[in-house]
């Protein structure tokens, strides 16, 4: 037990060292769930996402890489991934939303950010106030800037909808859109994107077709008069399997996400760039008993010791985004061994079967995701049991999670 407590500390110090070269001024109080009480955490390995940003550098060459960092760096830790990436020296971060934005500001993250939700309605000012590139698709779009920009000029990105049908202007509404944009001097299109909707699908025709629609945008967009710096419509999958999508010339910025932390999109597409895992989920033995064969485990008794049986209680639950699908099926790694989840996972905690495992303590590590030993427990592994997919298991893991920065 001293040995993990130990380990979390140095951890914590790696972190701390982290946040205070990053932010050469005052940090903002701590969150009180940030502090190491429990040993629950999410590690993020800071090597592996240097080396994953970089080799979609490479891959992605010459084209230049806005690195999306939405839904907390797919919950891998926004403010402490946004300060990696930067001292990378990516072009551009990627967010969904307004709030995510305004929170690496408010963490010091001077890099230019592009919005690209879509939802700004009694935000606007504040997309003006935290130097935020909106990404614009409808006249209120341009309306509500006009009015919030004052004397200030933004810098947005024009979006078509070339197939995804999600957000974006039609190529039938782009004329009038721009038409809007040629009257709105504080606007300044820095950027013009789209999305791919297939791209993980493997020789899908709707890419060749958005592909194409976006070209045919972009020289509406030229011929308006508008000369946008970036030019994208990329993510992942697009980038890994569409090399167009990264000419470098007429497409000149993609947009990875999933890959910098280590997962691609679709089985087909591992190995086409070398990437590492970022994070793992770990969690500590908080009690250990002995049960005879007969003894029913947590809420609605679905599991009942068949012999004696040596039980670890872990201080974690569906709160965490440790799902109760995991109830009776998921694993987790105790001394290198797979431990079965038996009894329903309740809010705050979940147990395993330790029975097989040696020397078993309080204390000891337990992983919940990542690798032990010779054995791992991967997000594939768990979305399957969620019936859902690994971006789900990334995303989920909690607020209350502290994210530690580890070398």
């Amino acid at each position: 037990m001293a040995g993990t407590a130990h380990k979390v500390a140095r951890l914590a110090a790696h972190a701390a060292r982290h946040l205070r070269l990053a932010m050469p001024f005052e940090l903002p109080r701590r969150r009180a769930l940030d502090n190491l009480v429990r040993p629950t955490r999410a590690e993020v390995s800071e090597a592996s996402l240097r080396n994953n940003v970089r080799a979609a550098k490479q891959a992605f060459a010459p084209a230049d890489v806005l690195a999306v960092v939405k839904a907390n760096a797919y919950g891998h830790g926004a403010v402490q991934v946004a300060r990696v990436l930067e001292t990378e020296g990516v072009a551009m971060l990627g967010v969904a939303l307004v709030e995510e934005g305004i929170e690496l500001r408010n963490a010091g993250v001077r890099a230019p950010i592009l919005v690209m939700g879509g939802s700004y309605e009694g935000g606007y000012h504040l997309l003006v106030e935290h130097r935020l590139t909106p990404t614009v698709f409808r006249r209120e779009h341009l309306e509500g800037l006009r009015d919030a920009a004052g004397d200030e000029k933004v810098r947005v990105h024009l979006k078509l909808d070339s197939g995804m049908g999600r957000i974006g202007a039609l190529p039938s509404e782009l004329p009038e859109l721009l038409e809007a944009l040629k009257g709105s001097p504080q606007l300044e299109v820095e950027g013009f994107m789209s999305q791919l909707a297939n791209a993980d699908i493997a020789g899908d025709e709707l890419t060749k077709v958005q592909l194409q629609r976006f070209r045919e945008g972009l020289a509406r967009v030229r011929d308006a008069g508008f000369q946008p710096k970036w030019r994208h419509l990329s993510n992942t999958a697009g980038s890994l399997t569409v090399p167009q999508s990264h000419d470098g010339a007429e497409i000149n910025l993609v947009r990875p996400g999933l890959m910098l932390y280590g997962l691609v999109t679709a089985p087909w597409l591992e190995g086409r760039v070398q990437l590492q895992r970022v994070m793992q989920w770990k969690t500590g033995i908080t009690h250990l008993k002995t049960v005879e064969a007969g003894t029913p485990v947590s809420y609605g008794s679905t599991w009942t010791a068949m012999k004696r049986t040596v039980l670890a209680t872990l201080p974690v639950g569906y709160a965490d985004g440790y799902s109760r699908c995991f109830t009776n099926r998921a694993v987790a790694l105790v001394r290198g061994k797979r431990c079965p989840v038996v009894g329903r996972v309740t809010m705050d905690m979940c147990m395993l079967d330790v029975t097989g495992v040696p020397g078993v303590s309080i204390g000891d590590e337990v992983v919940l995701l990542g690798g032990q030993g010779k054995e791992r427990v991967d997000a594939e592994e768990l979305a399957s049991l969620m019936d859902s997919i690994h971006y789900e298991v990334l995303c989920g893991v909690g607020a209350r999670v502290p994210r530690l920065l580890v070398p």
